[in-house]
């Protein structure tokens, strides 16, 4: 289930309804009248959940739903088990996120007032002009907030933290001494979207972001919250200007990231990593402990602990520098004239 502090319950709804809802067709219209109370990822959903299988690689993933509802194709149907009600579609994930939109809701600011009554600020905190706190934050003792941040309704930041001017927080449990800088954007959407029968959709994100104790995030970086789950920022880690970190990444302790970092969704980090300026990982991959990505490296698959990658697309950087100096040598040999 999303977290209720940060999202909201509207559900149930009848499977007739929501197939009404998504364009779906269910493959016994005597299951109409079942009832769903929330919208599940395909490896967690149960009973009274629905889900999706837009995937062909994780048709096997099918097995291990238990009297929940799934969206699915209609020539994938034969493959679900016994006892799975099915939504069938020839758009799983779009028609998933209609359901997903009529079952849970973000919580918002309800406008009352910029310091909300209903939040809790321990002794110590400085509330600067232009503050807005949403209802159900707590913020701990001695946290300092600049001029014009914004706490979203739920968010809890621990003590001793420096939030920076104009940043803004929300779906985000926070550790202690924590700073955020300038400008920054904790907890916003992360890119999800998928094709539908009127064009791409959005996909709703109902993930948390989770800055444990003693993480700083530079101004103007982003966080994104996780789709479902969370995306996770351990102990220690520095982040600099200007970095990305998209839904449901987990970054290990003691990481360092320099400017123009983008850490694409999914990725997980280990401990102690570093990523020069302007590195870019994929999507669903992992960056073993103590790696060390160069500065503009591109990163597309996995990298073993402790090794150090660089370049387009990055490899170990003996071996680009191998490449680079044979690159060197064949362009500075005969038949080059106009090359330099």
């Amino acid at each position: 289930m999303p977290d209720p502090r940060f999202f909201e319950d509207l559900g149930p709804a009848t499977l007739a309804e929501l197939a009404s809802l998504s364009g779906a067709r269910l493959a016994d219209p005597a299951d109409g009248r079942h009832l769903i109370s929330h919208v599940a990822p395909l490896e967690s959903a149960g009973a009274g959940a629905v889900t999706f299988l837009s995937d062909p690689k994780r048709l096997a993933d099918l097995a291990c739903l238990k009297g929940a509802t799934c969206f699915l194709r209609p020539e994938q149907a034969a493959q679900a088990p016994a006892g799975c009600i099915l939504l069938l579609t020839s758009h799983p994930q779009a028609a998933w996120a209609a359901a997903a939109r009529r079952l849970h809701a973000p919580r918002r600011h309800d406008g009352s007032q910029h310091v909300h009554p209903d939040s809790v600020l321990e002794a110590g905190v400085t509330v600067s002009p232009g503050v807005v706190i949403g209802q159900g934050a707590r913020i701990g003792r001695g946290t300092y907030l600049a001029p014009g941040v914004t706490i979203g309704p739920g968010v809890t930041v621990g003590r001793d933290c420096r939030i920076g001017a104009n940043a803004v927080i929300g779906f985000a449990l926070i550790g202690d001494r924590v700073s955020i800088h300038a400008g920054a954007v904790i907890g916003e959407a992360g890119f999800g979207a998928a094709g539908g029968p009127a064009g791409v959709v959005d996909l709703p994100q109902l993930g948390r972001v989770i800055l444990q104790d003693g993480v700083t995030i530079g101004a103007n970086s982003c966080v994104d919250r996780g789709a479902f789950g969370d995306t996770t920022i351990g102990e220690n880690t520095k982040i600099d200007n200007l970095v990305h970190v998209a839904h449901n990444v987990r970054l290990g302790r003691n990481c360092v990231a320099a400017a123009f970092t983008g850490i694409s969704g999914s990725t997980v980090v280990g401990d102690g990593v570093a990523f020069g300026g302007k590195a870019g990982v994929a999507d669903h991959l992992t960056v073993g402990a103590g790696a060390q990505i160069g500065a503009s490296a591109s990163v597309f698959k996995d990298v073993p602990a402790g090794e150090t990658w660089t370049g387009f697309p990055a490899r170990p950087l003996k071996r680009w520098l191998r490449e680079t100096a044979w690159l060197s040598r064949k362009a500075g040999g005969r038949g080059t004239k106009g090359l330099e």
